[in-house]
């Protein structure tokens, strides 16, 4: 299949309802590029051929994805036989007995998974690199990072391994490898699509599981497929007038669109990004729609300390369950170095606190729940940097104040929609002159991914992606 990259997921899955493909053609295509590609990418970290094959070679579910290859990302989500290893150490030889509830949805979709994506350390930062795996590079220019924590994903398919990836958001961890990577990503609203059987919500509902695409109506089609509440489920999303996939190409209307390109925490954003934003609101006018430029503001330093804290107990009981499981207690050798500070640093958190930061998170969501009574979407950068050199966010980089600013510099204007909860979308609208992809984000209100899809295929129409690649 010489042409396999010219199509998107769902074109390859009517290639293979026609008939003029077998579901083995395709994967073996896939594994060709990842063979090829991986070196050099470092993105795929557990292969899953032997199981991929003989899934491919059988009668599998006839789903809106039947045949098309995917990658799941090695953080959370468990395939029946397969290692999960969290980019731990400590789960380095953890392999499941079971399937997670979202793994089951993609193979009734039809989807043939063939492998996991790297992921940082309990996806504790925003780029991809471990002690565990080492380096994931950016398809664009390998000296950066593809993003994280979903770069492994994003760096699979900006290098055409697959056209769609699954990937998972805690504070940006979708839209950042997507902004780095040139590609689409939609972090879904709170409790979108399931979180069990093993547990409820992910770091106390800022968690979304989702996916990195190439075209808006993968993204779309998936989220039908996955989407909804499993058996137990604590809450869930707010179900959809329509499918998802029927957004696509429906006319958006005229949207008030709010935009800004100040961070929503205290850091510069880059020259770079925003012109990124202000040409987004050139064409988004260009589109038909009310267009004002705007200044969402919120308190810093208590969102700041009320994310940390979630995060850091959440961090901490991952790291005591495997440590029991074990037998024994957990060491700095067991973890990297900002990720054993930060879990040592956890045992000081009363219950107290963690409460008081949970109320702080659902404040926010009423604030910007207020903001968008009066907007249906807000538009800003994705990152307030372009994608940054690879090991300056590495859990192991000995700098711990560069580490931290250049966190910040990431997240800044994605983590606060992980603790609304709303749904919010990279699109890769932008490249800076040194080449490097500038993502743009739009978020929308509680669950109205509806809006975000029709918005995004209008772009994806008059800005045309699909075909700009990286030449590896």
């Amino acid at each position: 299949m010489n042409d396999y990259e010219s199509y998107d997921a769902l074109g390859l899955a009517e290639l293979i309802r026609k008939g003029e493909a077998k579901p083995s053609e395709v994967l073996e295509a896939a594994i060709a590029r990842l063979e090829e590609r991986n070196p050099k990418l470092n993105a795929v970290v557990i292969p899953m051929i032997d199981e991929a094959r003989e899934a491919a070679g059988g009668n599998l579910p006839d789903g809106p994805f039947r045949g098309v290859p995917f990658l799941l990302k090695d953080l959370h989500l468990l395939a029946t036989g397969a290692r999960t290893s969290f980019g731990c150490r400590l789960y380095e030889d953890f392999v499941a007995d079971h399937d997670s509830e979202i793994v089951t949805r993609y193979r009734e979709a039809g989807l043939v998974i063939f492998g996991k994506t790297a992921s940082p350390e309990f996806g504790f930062t925003t780029t991809t690199e471990s002690t565990l795996f080492g380096q994931t590079r950016n398809p664009w220019n390998t000296d950066h990072t593809a993003g994280g924590s979903s770069g492994g994903a994003a760096a699979a398919v900006a290098g055409g391994i697959v056209p769609l990836a699954n990937a998972s958001d805690g504070g940006g961890s979708i839209r950042i490898p997507a902004s780095c990577c040139g590609l689409f990503g939609m972090k879904p609203t709170r409790a979108r699509t399931p979180a069990g059987p093993d547990a409820g919500e992910g770091w106390s509902g800022m968690s979304a599981v989702h996916a990195v695409s190439r075209s808006v109506r993968d993204s779309a089609a998936l989220l039908d497929a996955t989407g909804g509440p499993d058996l137990g489920a604590p809450y869930w999303a707010p179900p959809p007038e329509r499918p998802y996939l029927e957004e696509v190409g429906r006319p958006a209307g005229r949207l008030s669109i709010a935009f800004q390109s100040r961070a929503f925490i205290d850091v510069e954003t880059h020259p770079d990004c925003v012109a990124a934003v202000e040409e987004a609101s050139r064409i988004c006018a260009e589109l038909g729609h009310e267009v004002e430029e705007t200044s969402l503001s919120i308190d810093v330093e208590t969102f700041r300390r009320a994310t940390g804290t979630i995060i850091a107990a959440n961090l901490r009981a991952n790291v005591e369950d495997r440590a029991a499981t074990l037998g024994r207690d957990f060491g700095a050798d067991d973890l990297e170095p900002v990720t054993y500070a930060t879990v040592v640093g956890a045992a000081e958190t009363g219950a107290a606190e963690y409460a008081r930061a949970i109320r702080v998170i659902h404040g926010v969501g009423r604030q910007v729940a207020g903001f968008l009574e009066r907007y249906d979407v807000l538009l800003t950068p994705t990152m307030a940097t372009p994608p940054l050199p690879l090991g300056v966010l590495s859990l192991s980089n000995p700098n711990l104040g560069e580490f931290l600013g250049n966190l910040l510099k990431t997240i800044a204007f994605t983590q606060l929609f992980n603790a609304s909860g709303n749904p919010a979308m990279s699109v890769p609208l932008a490249w800076n002159p040194a080449g490097l992809p500038i993502g743009v984000q739009f978020a929308g209100r509680f669950g109205d991914e509806a809006t975000l899809f029709r918005l995004a295929a209008q772009l994806e129409q008059a800005r045309p992606w699909f075909d700009r690649r990286p030449s590896l």
